[in-house]
């Protein structure tokens, strides 16, 4: 197995795509679709002996454009099979918008965060900037969790782990007795994942996210090979510091509505991260939306509108979230 870095300014920097050569040749994941990628990704390629028309098959962890971007161009070099799993693959294929496409979706979403003129104009001039990242569209064969995949000797186990995208997953192997999975995003190594921006579509977003967390510790894998930057020598370790970060979180979401009372999303979002910019005007209140849900769905808020309000006094967090 062999990693092959790809610069990427526009979200986390640095992607992973993971090369497997054998009697088969497999990636893990595409890289965005951008020139100087793509010219990195085929010098990559080629400093292993391969050629993108090489490639057998080509196993998305998900949808985001940073880790599937250049599948259609590997597709059409050589007719890779591209997996996904079976909740992004509309987005993959193209048979469904993405955030970026769908206006519909847009307004929707800026309408119930309260995305104020100025904020949304510059997100949207920044989305309509970045939809070619995409790349060409797919003919995807999707999967589900639970699926296992015979790479050359090893044995891939496709796991669902939603939050960040709703068709998150990692793929789990053993190699040289040492348990071991990729993970995409669902783990990183700096950077906790964004959970409520990230993937509009996802419901009960937190939720979702802290069960695929729990997940990682109850896994308990050697090392974890994330999508950006370097492997996690104690995914479950950093899996709980996350689950951890999330609960302050929430701490700071309830002080938030303590000291404002009723609030939207995007005020809550301000009160949390201060100014925001480019990507960051979608990942910040969708950040807050998500904190919100959960204390909607536990009864810790109610919301009017477009406005969460506290409705239970010093609410218990460890009811909340899970001590793994």
């Amino acid at each position: 197995m062999e990693r092959i870095r790809l610069g990427n300014t526009v979200f986390e920097g640095e992607n992973n795509v993971y090369l497997l050569q054998g009697d088969e040749t497999a990636l893990v994941d595409a890289g965005v679709a951008t020139d100087p990628t793509r010219q990195e990704f085929v010098d990559g390629l080629a400093s292993f002996g391969v050629t993108p028309a090489d490639i057998d098959r080509v196993f998305l962890t998900h949808w985001h454009y940073d880790h599937a971007g250049l599948a259609g161009m590997i597709q059409q070099a050589g007719g890779a099979t591209v997996h996904v799993h079976e909740a992004d693959a509309s987005l993959v294929s193209g048979a469904e918008a993405t955030f970026i496409e769908d206006r519909a979706l847009q307004q929707e979403t800026f309408e119930a965060w309260q995305l104020p003129d100025g904020p949304r104009e510059e997100l949207l001039s920044f989305l309509e900037g970045h939809a070619e990242l995409a790349g060409d569209d797919v003919d995807v064969t999707p999967f589900t969790g639970g699926d296992r995949f015979e790479v050359n000797d090893l044995e891939l186990e496709a796991i669902h782990l939603p939050g960040h995208s709703d068709g998150l997953s990692a793929f789990a192997f053993e190699d040289d007795g040492e348990r071991q999975a990729f993970v995409g995003d669902a783990i990183l190594p700096k950077y906790t994942p964004n959970v409520g921006g990230a993937d509009v579509r996802v419901a009960s977003p937190l939720a979702k996210y802290v069960d695929s967390l729990v997940e990682v510790v109850e896994r308990d894998w050697d090392r974890a090979l994330p999508g950006h930057r370097d492997p996690i020598e104690e995914p479950a370790e950093r899996a709980r510091e996350i689950i951890s970060h999330h609960r302050e979180r929430t701490e700071r979401v309830i002080d938030v509505l303590e000291r404002h009372g009723g609030c939207d999303a995007w005020t809550v979002s301000h009160h949390l991260f201060g100014e925001l910019d480019t990507i960051h005007i979608l990942h910040g209140p969708g950040e807050a939306f998500a904190h919100l849900d959960h204390l909607e769905r536990h009864g810790v808020v109610e919301r009017e509108a477009t406005d969460y309000r506290l409705v239970v006094d010093d609410p218990e967090i460890d009811a909340l979230f899970p001590d793994p």
